[in-house]
C-alpha cells in the first residue's frame, strides 16, 4: 500500500513524464506523419495536456500491471519488459489518442493515419515511454511496478 506522500510523488512522477512525453511524440507524429497542420497538431497537443493530467496515474498504474506479469518469467525478462511497455502503451492510449485528435476537427482518415502511425510508432515509443517514466519516477523518488 502507498503512503500518503508516495502516493502524491507517484502520481507527480507519471504526470510530468506523460505530458511531456505525449507532447513531444504526440507533435512530431502528427506533423511529420500523419500531415496534420502545425495549428491542428498544436491544438491537439494543448488539449492533450490535461487529458493526459486525468490519464497519467491511472496508465501508470495500468502499465505496472503489465509490467509485473511479464517480471513473472524469468525467460528473456528484458524481452518481456519491453513487450509489456508495449501493449500496455498503444492498449491504453490509442482510443484516448483517437478522441482527442475527433475533438480537434481531425477528419476521419487522419485520425486513422494518426492512430495508425502511433501503434506501428509506439513499437519503439512505448518502450522509451517506459523508460522515461522510470527516470521520472527517480527523479521523484518513486519506485515503479508498485
Amino acid at each position: 500500500m502507498l503512503s500518503p506522500t508516495t502516493h502524491w510523488r507517484s502520481a507527480a512522477a507519471d504526470t510530468f513524464a506523460l505530458v511531456v512525453y505525449c507532447f513531444i511524440a504526440g507533435m512530431a507524429i502528427e506533423i511529420l506523419v500523419s500531415g496534420m497542420s502545425f495549428q491542428q497538431s498544436l491544438s491537439s497537443r494543448l488539449l492533450s495536456i490535461p487529458v493526459n493530467i486525468l490519464i497519467a496515474w491511472p496508465y501508470g498504474r495500468y502499465r505496472d500491471l503489465f509490467i509485473r506479469i511479464a517480471r513473472r518469467s524469468d525467460r528473456y525478462p528484458f524481452l518481456l519488459r519491453n513487450l509489456a511497455d508495449l501493449l500496455a502503451y498503444v492498449s491504453f492510449q490509442s482510443p484516448v489518442y483517437a478522441a482527442i485528435l475527433w475533438s480537434v476537427g481531425a477528419d476521419g482518415q487522419q485520425i486513422i493515419t494518426a492512430v495508425a502511425s502511433n501503434a506501428v510508432v509506439s513499437m519503439a515509443m512505448g518502450v522509451v515511454y517506459g523508460y522515461f517514466l522510470e527516470y521520472c519516477r527517480r527523479l521523484f523518488r518513486v519506485t515503479g511496478y508498485v
